[in-house]
């Protein structure tokens, strides 16, 4: 992978000389689109992958955003195994695979107030909007440092990721 371009908003890179483009939390325009795509979500409605119902993907969503503004109550211990085959992941082009397994700190397993829980992560995410040119950030308690960049692409695709879980 060879990084072409970057910004706080996107990063262009190629792999075996194909362009990629990867999408950020902290670019305006996809910022809005989630938080349009966060009011779509039903709340009965069945996710297309994995045990979740909406409040709790809802109440999971919440806790990288957490992680990211140094608000988390999370303690996990980092694994150089894991960070690198993460980090691999995170600039893929592919969404995160379907099903893959959740840490059990980030399991959202009780019942939960879909409305309750959609509001604090709407919450949540103008929390980190605003706080998006914070360019000191503590590293990730498991994968490490993250540039402005990266945190912003790991927002979006997570958020994508389990948007998309719900159709929207």
């Amino acid at each position: 992978m060879k990084i072409i371009e970057k910004s706080e908003k996107s990063i262009y890179y190629t792999i075996n000389q194909k362009l990629f483009f990867m999408k950020s939390f902290f670019d305006e325009p996809t910022y809005e689109r989630l938080r349009n795509r966060l009011q779509k979500i039903d709340p009965n409605k069945t996710p297309e992958w994995g045990k979740m119902n909406a409040a709790q993907m809802m109440q999971h969503c919440q806790y990288p955003i957490q992680t990211a503004l140094g608000k988390d109550k999370v303690t996990m211990k980092p694994n150089w195994i894991v960070k690198l085959l993460f980090k691999k992941m995170m600039y893929s082009p592919k969404p995160f695979k379907k099903n893959a397994a959740t840490p059990k700190q980030f399991q959202a397993t009780d019942e939960y107030d879909f409305a309750s829980e959609k509001e604090k992560l709407d919450q949540w995410m103008q929390e980190l909007w605003y706080d998006r040119n914070n360019e000191h950030r503590r590293p990730h308690p498991v994968f490490g440092h993250f540039t402005k960049e990266q945190w912003g692409i790991l927002q979006w695709k997570h958020l994508d990721h389990h948007f998309r879980q719900f159709g929207v």
